[in-house]
């Protein structure tokens, strides 16, 4: 174009400027933005909303807010990018200011704006402003298409509502495997692994595609309702390629959970050995968790010690390890342990007796 003179125009940018978000190609995109000042369309809001989505799709939201407080005028795009980037670059808080702040402004928000507030809600656990986003969409008359529908399940599921999100799913005259697992997810985080089996079996049965995600929310479930004989069930399944595919580190690590917890640690231990992957933190803690709970000194040992070599800076686990060989009376190897901390920099941290090994976000990520 530029070869055969032809001046680019107030529609030729925002075409050129979204390929460029989707390929997240910022360095491209502010050279553009060079040409869009020189030629005078700085002020055209189309181009600026642009502009807001290349910079939140490649996370640079310092310089989308920046866009967004210089334009003159704003629409219902501007604010959904605004909400949309900070939700993508996980500033959940941010999105849902940006939201309440579109509110006072008097823009009236579309679908897309409430999916992607929806999600700030559930990932922030603002159930109030979820709820009032439900009570704008009954308002409006929206129907409740997949993807809304979707949203205000996952949200409702997240926040600890999922009684409500099953009313939602029985509502939707459509559903896809995404509302299923929303479902199941929901579940599973509240703890209910016998309805999340349920779910999961008759998800199956109408014919639903089970996907990654599914697997890994039934298993949690099962994990955190102790329900062992079904965990081990479905996941032979898994293995056996019934679901057309193979476990993944995830799945690994819900059984692998699930076992230490009810102390099946010989079991936990040689899913570990036999897996095909790198066991991560968030499995030695889970098998840590398990030996300390029943009392296996040796396998908490070997689950320390992992945690140690792939966390060196984390006194926490310096901490664990010395008070271990402690408890089993070896207080030369506790001595040699806290001479390591104190050879790399470390300090336990004060007011702590003890090592939260499997925080909540370790539940929420396995979902996410």
């Amino acid at each position: 174009m530029q070869n055969a003179s032809v001046l680019p125009n107030n529609y030729t940018f925002p075409f050129l400027l979204k390929s460029l978000a989707d390929f997240q190609q910022l360095q491209k995109g502010q050279m553009v933005q060079t040409h869009v000042i020189k030629l005078g369309h700085s002020h055209d809001i189309y181009i600026q909303n642009s502009l807001m989505n290349l910079y939140a799709s490649s996370g640079e939201m310092g310089l989308c807010r920046q866009m967004f407080d210089e334009m003159r005028d704003k629409d219902v795009v501007s604010w959904t990018v605004l909400i949309t980037g900070f939700r993508n670059v996980k500033k959940y808080e941010d999105a849902l200011i940006a939201f309440e702040q579109m509110q006072y402004a008097g823009v009236v928000p579309n679908r897309v704006t409430m999916v992607n507030a929806l999600a700030a809600c559930g990932s922030f656990g603002a159930i109030e402003m979820g709820v009032w986003i439900h009570d704008f969409i009954r308002k409006k008359g929206w129907e409740l298409d997949l993807i809304l529908g979707t949203a205000l399940i996952d949200m409702y599921g997240k926040c600890g509502r999922i009684e409500e999100g099953l009313r939602v799913f029985h509502s939707m005259k459509e559903k896809n495997n995404f509302t299923w697992n929303a479902v199941i997810n929901g579940l599973a985080l509240s703890k209910n692994g016998e309805q999340a089996v349920w779910w999961f079996n008759r998800m199956e049965q109408e014919g639903f595609k089970i996907d990654h995600v599914t697997l890994v929310g039934v298993l949690s479930a099962c994990s955190h309702s102790g329900l062992v004989d079904t965990c081990r069930k479905i996941f032979s399944f898994l293995v056996e390629g019934r679901y057309g595919f193979l476990p993944g580190v995830k799945h690994y690590a819900c059984i692998i959970d699930l076992l230490a917890r009810e102390g099946c640690l010989d079991d936990a231990f040689r899913f570990i050995q036999e897996m095909p992957f790198e066991p991560t933190l968030s499995i030695w803690g889970s098998l840590l968790a398990g030996c300390r709970t029943h009392g296996n000194l040796e396998l908490s040992e070997i689950a320390a010690k992992k945690l140690v070599e792939l966390e060196p800076a984390n006194s926490a686990y310096y901490v664990v390890l010395s008070n271990l060989y402690a408890d089993m009376g070896r207080w030369d190897d506790a001595e040699k342990v806290r001479a390591l901390m104190k050879e790399r920099g470390l300090k336990k941290d004060l007011g702590f007796s003890s090592v939260e090994l499997e925080p909540k976000e370790h539940f929420y990520e396995l979902l996410a």
